[in-house]
């Protein structure tokens, strides 16, 4: 018998850990919540939550030395999926009310506010998924997946020459206009939507994860 997977809900006072412990729990994970940075670092998968504001969040990170925890755990090739903020915070830089704060810069861009008639994006959506992908597989293409967020990322800048790179793949939806959903890019995988809110879409996925650590 296959031990479970240890997947590491990483404590830094921003996301809905408890829902998404529950949601690893349901997929067969062996969950632990925590801000311990050794055991964050050895755990097979981490998960790094956030709700609420981008700055407050990169605080609350960097108090935990949660950006060196994903910096080195991606360093060296060990998995860490982002939700929510917890995938914006991956990014170069968030923008919320004219204020611009520094991200971990994992990938080029800038999370702005969202341009619709609704903000926030509160309720259910279909994406539009590569059909390579290894997050999405063995859901259909008509999946809807839980979404509440203000603001998103409107372009994707990271250039992919080098033929060595593999390209990401990036999965979108639209709000009033087109946004980044998710992302599969080697060790680092993310989601703006919350699959741990997803019901059975969001429990495949999850399970797309783990089975990947």
């Amino acid at each position: 018998m296959t031990a479970a997977k240890k997947v590491v809900v990483l404590d830094y006072g921003f996301g809905n850990i408890r829902s998404a412990e529950r949601a690893l729990d349901r997929v067969g994970a062996e969950v632990e919540i925590t801000r311990d940075y050794d055991r964050a670092m050895n755990a097979d998968g981490l998960l790094v939550p956030g709700v609420g504001a981008f700055a407050a969040c990169m605080r609350g990170l960097r108090d935990v030395r949660g950006d060196w925890i994903v910096g080195r755990r991606l360093s060296g090739g060990r998995p860490v999926m982002g939700i929510c903020v917890g995938m914006q915070i991956l990014f170069g830089r968030g923008i919320e009310h004219g204020v611009e704060t520094e991200g971990l810069d994992e990938w080029p861009g800038t999370v702005g506010p969202l341009k619709a008639d609704v903000v926030p994006h509160m309720g259910w959506n279909t994406v539009e998924a590569p059909a390579d992908s290894r997050l999405f597989a063995g859901l259909d293409a008509d999946a809807r997946y839980y979404f509440v967020h203000s603001y998103a990322v409107h372009d994707w800048e990271l250039e992919t020459g080098n033929r060595n790179m593999t390209a990401p793949k990036v999965t979108w939806a639209t709000h009033g206009e087109p946004f980044v959903a998710a992302v599969e890019n080697g060790p680092l995988w993310a989601t703006q939507f919350h699959p741990e809110k997803s019901g059975d879409a969001g429990a495949q996925l999850l399970t797309n994860w783990i089975e990947t650590l």
